[in-house]
């Protein structure tokens, strides 16, 4: 009879097609709107990370720090050749590699002035920046120029400027000292989110005679790998070859006592009280830069869970109130089932596995129907301009739905419709035979 059960059980549910098709639909439905908020949760770090690691130049970082004799302390990369010989050691592969520094300025054109994130980057050479940086004025030769600066939309507005015009700069050196410089706008970029708009870009050299640093020194050594996956491995290879090297290495270790710090910031924290002599590296990945977004993704996921628990409980009332519906209806069913020696557990059974065969019918339903979804959503393209471009993969937005997740989401189901219908599938399997025989409908 065990061997049976799912059979009845699936011919039960055929025989009420109409209340079958309306509860796996409702079942289906939340698992669409969950496995949506998964999907979006599993590409929004890679796409953030992979946006990001082409503004700043990288999948991995090196900076360097050291003290002055007045005893401030700068970050400079001053000879940068004990870094290459560990990436020779290490034996790991890279795409390419961009020197960058940076500085806070103040932007002043006709008594206007807007404060600005320089990036010092080779512009010339940078096939990373030229990919991903859209010009809506200007061109790239121009941005060749030794004075060139390159500014966002937004900047170019608040300022009022356009390509040609020279704007002054107003910034202070590594070692805290006033200085001011002078830029001609070369190109106005498309601001692709809210933090591209304060990436301003400027060659390396200039700048580096701007804040006080010689030339062939920079701040920091972005090194751009194939895959965004590979950067947590080459980071680890790299600090292991620059430790054999004898180099100096803050621990890539971070202590995080402060919820209200992200890991990495709670990292430099601890640093920034540490003193030595020379120069001392850091080795870091894009991903501890914005270990922060991680948090985000966390929080997707928790509501997600939180979301298809309440609209599961919802769900699930009117699954048990259904079932307790098909118990009255098929009361006499059941007795002449008992009567010919079936037996309680059986019963039970049988209305599990109904609730069963219908959780995974919805639930499988709803993640076709997610996928479905997810594939339209994909082909629209978004303009270069929306404050949410930072978190699409080229212009379109994208889902990655972990196949571990998927599966926890059809269990979740398959638990709680268990759960819903084990009191109506309770109160049939203790009927008592000759009473549901009398029973009339």
């Amino acid at each position: 009879m065990n061997m049976v059960l799912p059979r009845i059980a699936a011919r039960n549910l055929l025989r009420q097609k109409k209340r079958t098709i309306l509860l796996a639909g409702a079942i289906a439905f939340g698992i669409m709107i969950v496995t949506l908020i998964n999907g979006f949760a599993g590409s929004f770090i890679q796409n953030v990370s992979e946006n990001f690691a082409y503004l700043m130049g990288g999948h991995v970082f090196v900076s360097g720090s050291e003290y002055t004799p007045s005893g401030k302390r700068i970050s400079v990369i001053r000879d940068d050749s004990v870094i290459m010989k560990a990436l020779e050691d290490s034996g790991q592969k890279w795409a390419s590699i961009a020197k960058t520094s940076q500085a806070t300025a103040s932007l002043i054109f006709e008594g206007k002035s807007v404060s600005q994130n320089l990036t010092g980057i080779d512009i010339t050479h940078s096939e990373m920046l030229k990919e991903r940086l859209v010009l809506v004025k200007g061109s790239w030769e121009d941005a060749s120029q030794p004075d060139a600066i390159i500014i966002s939309q937004s900047v170019a507005n608040k300022l009022n400027v356009l390509p040609g015009d020279k704007v002054v700069a107003q910034l202070q050196t590594v070692t805290g000292q006033n200085n001011v410089g002078e830029f001609r706008v070369a190109a106005i970029s498309v601001d692709s989110s809210i933090i591209g708009s304060r990436m301003t870009y400027v060659q390396l050299e200039y700048l580096n005679s701007l804040i006080g640093l010689g030339k062939g020194e920079y701040m920091s050594l972005g090194i751009m790998l194939d895959r965004l996956d590979l950067s947590d491995g080459f980071a680890t290879s790299l600090y292991t070859s620059m430790k054999g090297n004898g180099i100096q290495l803050f621990d890539r270790n971070a202590k995080q006592e402060s919820t209200s710090t992200t890991p990495f910031q709670a990292m430099i924290s601890e640093q920034n009280s540490e003193t030595w002599s020379g120069t001392k590296y850091r080795v870091y990945t894009i991903d501890d830069v914005l270990s922060q977004a991680r948090q985000i993704v966390v929080a997707l996921d928790t509501a997600s869970v939180a979301i298809l628990i309440v609209l599961f409980a919802i769900v699930m009332i009117g699954i048990s109130n259904t079932f307790r519906m098909s118990m009255y209806e098929r009361i006499r069913e059941i007795g002449t089932m008992r009567a010919v020696g079936v037996q309680r557990g059986e019963i039970r059974a049988m209305f599990l596995y109904e609730a069963l065969f219908l959780a995974l019918a919805g639930a499988i339903a709803g993640i076709v129907l997610a996928l479905v979804v997810m594939g339209i959503l994909g082909l629209f393209s978004f303009d270069p301009q929306s404050a949410i471009f930072l978190i699409l993969k080229r212009g379109h937005l994208s889902f990655y739905l972990p196949p571990l997740r998927a599966i926890g989401n059809i269990a979740i189901i398959a638990v709680l419709t268990l759960v819903a219908v084990y009191a109506p599938a309770n109160a049939a399997a203790k009927l008592a035979p000759a009473e549901a025989l009398r029973t009339v409908k």
